[in-house]
């Protein structure tokens, strides 16, 4: 990953690295029960993780996608569900802002965003809209100089313990064409409801929950953008948050490798240890070279973002490959420690658990391909 890093890069590798180690590692049982982890998140805002690739004058670190791929792969080493909870703050709910707000919205919400003070969330899915996004069934009507929004959201991270909530609603301002527009929803707004927290068979300290608006008024300063594009917005947020899913898949792919890498070391069988035998070693091998692929993937996405270029494909390749890789990856670690790999106590069974989420959130393996499979046909003339 040389090719990508730079002096400041490896710096804050270095001090994810020991920061998730020492203190990320020993908690991260305790987080897989469902304990949201408030003070790793409280420790991270001090370092500054929350507000890495935004604008040093909101109170952001001013770096780069790189930067923020590398923190969510070393948090994702340790926890998974720690990693998700600052991905989405960042990638999810900060991002709209970041990008789409007007000044007076920066101003108002980046520097507790960056800071971490106050954590973000994002809502699209609904329970008639996942895949098929653009079925959003949540409405805004106008009303006055603002929007009375009814309809709920489902899945949404981090809505327990956000400050703010971004989301999508059906614009009906009177005109034919309703579209689809975005909205700044801020805790404790009437009308708001949070519902409680989903019981999940991974990410399990990671906050997920439904969220219900009931006749919420959000004035007109709240609406994020362009009324009519808030679609496009969202869109173009899931295509970065793809490339830090990805990075989240990378780091908890190598976090079940390392592992099982070390587990094989000690382990023996029949004299010797078991990554003497070819069955284990050449699983070792697959990862290995799987992960490699991946981190290829995953940081030329993110360097081609921070150029400035369109990055539809090659987020969803990052995203896909990753994400199944993960998959296999952590099964093949619970292969190589046997039973005591489907015991909880061993990290193996639990980086296992976390995988599967990453093939599904931000658009499933299948959308991915249908994304690729649009990008490299749609300049190839008709034969």
């Amino acid at each position: 990953m040389k090719i990508y890093f730079n002096e400041e890069h490896i710096l804050l590798r270095d001090m994810v690295r020991e920061f998730a180690i020492n203190e990320i590692r020993p908690h991260a049982q305790n987080v897989d029960t469902g304990q949201f982890p408030t003070e790793s998140i409280k420790k991270m805002s001090e370092l500054g993780l929350m507000g890495i690739p935004w604008d040093e004058k909101y109170g952001g670190n001013g770096m780069d996608t790189i930067a923020l791929v590398i923190a969510i792969e070393e948090l994702g080493k340790e926890c998974a569900s720690t990693a998700a909870t600052m991905m989405a703050h960042t990638s999810l709910g900060t991002t709209p802002i970041a990008v789409f707000g007007t000044d007076e919205q920066k101003a108002k919400y980046l520097p507790d965003l960056c800071s971490g003070k106050m954590l973000g969330a994002f809502g699209l899915t609904e329970p008639n809209a996942g895949s098929d996004a653009g079925n959003t069934q949540t409405r805004a009507v106008k009303k006055g100089d603002g929007y009375v929004i009814n309809g709920q959201k489902a899945f949404c991270t981090n809505a327990g313990y956000a400050g703010t909530i971004i989301i999508t609603a059906v614009v009906d301002d009177g005109t034919e064409g309703n579209q689809i527009g975005a909205f700044i929803v801020e805790k404790g707004t009437e009308g708001l409801r949070i519902g409680e927290p989903e019981h999940k068979m991974g990410w399990k300290g990671s906050d997920t929950r439904s969220v219900y608006f009931e006749d919420m008024y959000i004035p007109k300063e709240n609406v994020l953008g362009n009324p009519s594009k808030g679609f496009k917005q969202f869109l173009r947020t899931l295509t970065g948050g793809r490339i830090t899913i990805g990075a989240l898949a990378l780091g908890t792919a190598q976090g079940a490798y390392e592992r099982a890498l070390k587990y094989s070391c000690e382990r023996e069988a029949f004299g010797k240890q078991i990554n003497k035998f070819q069955a284990i070693s050449f699983k070792l091998a697959d990862m290995a070279t799987s992960i490699e692929a991946s981190k290829h993937l995953v940081y030329n996405a993110a360097y081609l973002k921070d150029e400035g270029e369109d990055i539809i494909k090659e987020a969803a390749m990052a995203k896909l490959f990753s994400s199944e890789m993960c998959m296999r990856v952590t099964t093949e670690a619970i292969q190589v420690l046997g039973g005591y790999g489907y015991i909880k106590e061993y990290d193996v069974e639990r980086f296992f658990r976390d995988s599967k989420i990453l093939e599904i959130g931000e658009g499933t393996s299948e959308v991915q391909r249908i994304i690729i499979s649009r990008e490299i046909l749609k300049n190839i003339s008709s034969v």
